[in-house]
């Protein structure tokens, strides 16, 4: 746990100062102006903020990190953004395709060979604006996000993950 969880971080850290340098430049990252800048539309027509387009960019540079650094190591035990359904016959939560009512962490760390079977859940932030830096969990939707990947069970708390802070759990 300790090896993946140190590596968690390290991708983190890796995406985050990666993406930061080539969008800004070396030694640069956005301010709170640049991080709320609308860079675009959803589509529901909705503004998009340059921090969660930099968040998914910095999203996909970590899950590379984790299929080269951590799937190499335990491929048996870790899975990238496993989708989890209600399970009516057991009244906990499976595997699922459903997107209705599911939930998709980040990594997922489970029993070998057996991602229902859940034993930590993981999920990266990478905030932008400095508040948020200082306090990742301040955001009510990560700490419904949180609460939620508490009903997979496991051996641990789910936790955040994040470049400043490294691992953040209740």
């Amino acid at each position: 746990m300790a090896r993946i969880e140190y590596l968690l971080v390290e991708c983190a850290k890796e995406a985050h100062f990666k993406i930061n340098e080539r969008e800004y430049g070396e030694g640069k990252s956005p301010d709170d102006a640049e991080c709320m800048r609308e860079v675009g539309k959803d589509k529901a027509g909705d503004p998009v903020p340059r921090q969660a387009e930099l968040g998914r960019m910095k999203h996909e540079r970590a899950f590379k990190c984790v299929q080269q650094e951590i799937l190499r190591l335990f491929p048996e035990n870790i899975s990238i953004e496993p989708r989890y359904g209600p399970n009516g016959k057991s009244g906990g939560y499976a595997l699922t395709n459903r997107w209705t009512g599911s939930m998709k962490p980040d990594v997922v760390i489970h029993a070998t060979g057996k991602p229902g079977q859940v034993q930590c859940v993981y999920d990266f932030k990478f905030p932008c604006i400095k508040f948020r830096k200082e306090n990742p969990r301040s955001d009510s939707d990560t700490q419904d996000q949180v609460t939620l990947y508490k009903k997979l069970g496991g051996n641990c708390n789910p936790a955040i993950v994040t470049p400043q802070l490294g691992i953040i759990r209740d």
